[in-house]
């Protein structure tokens, strides 16, 4: 069976975690890529080790996310390759979290995944051709005490990717979602010594998106859960 070929990839909400680990990872298997964030400052390094383009974009603005998606077909970038990695949480008790931060936090986690999918899909369809990944979360299988914001946000991103992957499939268009069940492991964290391969690794991570990706549509899977060995569930 052939591998599906895949031009060029756009990250939105790239930090230096497993956004990062992607980026590098798509460079190195030869697409052209783009990363966007609402800040770019932290961003020079990646680019120039990966070659990819910087863009800012408010994830949960649909002007921002329409000009990125405009500003990539100008460029000759158009992506058939859309990973949203975007999101945000407000922890507290129920009855004191501030409504204009829940209302924010949910826009940034589920709002902004249907915009970019929808700017992907738009692009996609006409080629019967694409993959759309969205990130989720622990917390959009079951919500946990005093993260409802969370929940709310990783549920509704869970319920969105089901949806694409019902209606657009069939179209050619691969919609996967994944569920990143623990912590994953950085320079502000690292694993403790006491306990190896207690925090999930970024690279392989990205090993499992790209696996994903290559799948043949005979066998395309809309959900995959990752988690450390150690992690019980």
């Amino acid at each position: 069976m052939q591998n599906p070929t895949f031009h060029s990839a756009l990250i939105v909400g790239t930090g230096p975690g497993l956004s990062a680990s992607l980026a590098r990872l798509f460079a190195r298997n030869g697409l052209q890529v783009a990363v966007a964030a609402r800040q770019t400052d932290k961003l020079a390094a990646l680019a120039k080790e990966t070659g990819a383009t910087v863009h800012a974009c408010n994830a949960a603005d649909q002007k921002d996310v329409a000009g990125l998606f405009d500003a990539l077909d100008t460029a000759g970038r158009t992506p058939d390759v859309v990973v949203y990695n975007a999101s945000n949480r407000v922890r507290g008790p129920l009855v004191d979290l501030a409504p204009d931060d829940v209302r924010r936090a949910i826009e940034i986690s589920a709002f902004g995944g249907f915009l970019v999918s929808q700017q992907a899909a738009r692009r996609m369809l006409p080629k019967s051709h694409g993959a759309i990944f969205l990130t989720g979360a622990t917390a959009g299988v079951k919500g946990f005490a005093l993260s409802a914001t969370f929940a709310m946000g990783k549920f509704a991103l869970r319920g969105l990717a089901q949806s694409m992957a019902r209606e657009l499939s069939p179209k050619g268009i691969h919609v996967a979602h994944f569920v990143i069940d623990g912590g994953i492991r950085s320079s502000a964290r690292p694993v403790p010594a006491n306990d190896p391969d207690s925090l999930l690794d970024p690279d392989a991570i990205a090993e499992t998106y790209w696996a994903t990706l290559m799948q043949h549509r005979s066998a395309w899977s809309w959900e995959i859960e990752v988690r450390p060995w150690v992690e019980k569930f």
